[in-house]
């Protein structure tokens, strides 16, 4: 548009082709600014334009575009075997460069050498991991000779154990890994088992260097979960028997077991006959109750500029060193890995702590008032 068709366009107008333009600052322009910015933008493009048409008359046209494409420069072309050899140094390290597709908030990489474990369900495991040009030279050099036979595998190894301050593991196998994925699923079996993944370069003399070493998982037990789904969540202990009640629950000629079987199965207590239950003799209610629950409270002590995580999370450490957090104590077994890394990166520790909690709730007694 020309300086005398922006004259008759209201600042609104202007304001919108500035947006769309890109033209900075257009927010806080009067209107004679706008159209001065927008007159100078559309000359800027025509100069553009002008020169690209004069540039594209100097280039031969009568040219195929397979001759074209034929002129193109090939000499850094790789050949397949020099494909193959190269895929050992690309393990997860991106061949090209996306940083401007990838926002600036979300960094492609972190520079450092590691691999994570996690859970998927009783069978099978998912990790990630990367690996740096750096961490790759490290194993050239440690293996020597044997690097050009070295294939970048996966270790996966058992770490399960029922004495809790057993280092024993076992190897379960190597999986071979393709150069360029940074991520693999792994099957598993005999839930529920502790596992743990080393990534790095397997000579064929057995020699295998560990680029990283990934945390430690432990696969549920295979079945029908028994967590209270979310319509029972609300139910709490005071207000089951009475919506039991409500229900006919304890009226014997209404034909409940369904319903009380449903209703012990989610709730994971007995319902007992109306004169043990909390109503009393007569299915009159009560108001008493009785609750327990627990926490478990994780607490420890290391050099103030070391890195802490617990169950791979990182821990805010106190200017002392000392850290406390708390975690819900359902039954069951829990694993609570927690790794401290020295301020220099140079030595690291592991705690595994292992808690095991078993709730029984008994069928409460109504003794009678006559007694």
């Amino acid at each position: 548009m020309t300086r005398q068709q922006l004259q008759t366009c209201t600042k609104k107008t202007l304001c919108e082709l500035a947006r769309k333009q890109g033209i900075t600052g257009w927010h806080d322009m009067t209107k004679e600014e706008l159209i001065s910015a927008l007159a100078n933008g559309a000359c800027q493009r025509l100069g553009k334009q002008t020169s690209r048409r004069k540039k594209n008359r100097g280039v031969d046209t009568s040219r195929s575009p397979y001759a074209a494409a034929a002129a193109r420069d090939t000499s850094n072309a790789a050949s397949g075997e020099e494909q193959v050899g190269s895929s050992k140094y690309n393990m997860g390290i991106p061949t090209r460069d996306l940083s401007a597709k990838v926002p600036k908030d979300l960094p492609a990489g972190y520079g450092k050498d590691r691999i994570v474990l996690m859970v998927r369900d009783p069978y099978w495991l998912h990790c990630y991991w990367e690996v740096t040009h750096q961490g790759i030279g490290r194993a050239e050099a440690a293996l020597g000779q044997e690097w050009h036979t070295a294939k970048p595998i996966l270790r996966l190894l058992d770490v399960s154990s029922r004495d809790t301050t057993s280092t024993s593991e076992t190897v379960l196998r190597d999986i071979p890994i393709h150069g360029g994925c940074n991520n693999w699923y792994i099957d598993v079996a005999n839930p529920p088992r502790s596992f743990r993944v080393d990534i790095g370069y397997l000579a064929k003399s057995g020699k295998f260097y560990v680029l990283a070493r990934s945390n430690v998982v432990t696969t549920p037990r295979a079945g029908i979960s028994d967590v209270i789904d979310e319509n029972w969540a609300d139910i709490d202990a005071q207000k089951a028997d009475r919506i039991y009640a409500m229900s006919s629950g304890f009226d014997p000629t209404a034909g409940s077991l369904e319903l009380k079987q449903l209703f012990e199965e989610h709730l994971r207590r007995p319902l007992g006959s109306p004169a043990v239950t909390s109503f009393g003799a007569g299915g009159k209610p009560r108001k008493f109750w009785f609750q327990l629950d627990a926490e478990l409270i994780v607490y420890g002590a290391t050099e103030p500029n070391a890195r802490v995580t617990l169950q791979g999370q990182p821990i805010k450490l106190r200017p002392d060193g000392t850290f406390t957090m708390r975690f819900s104590l359902p039954d069951g077994r829990q694993i609570i890995p927690a790794v401290a890394v020295s301020p220099d990166g140079v030595e690291e520790r592991t705690i595994v702590l292992a808690v095991e909690r078993n709730t029984r709730q008994l069928e409460p007694l109504i003794h009678d008032e006559n007694e």
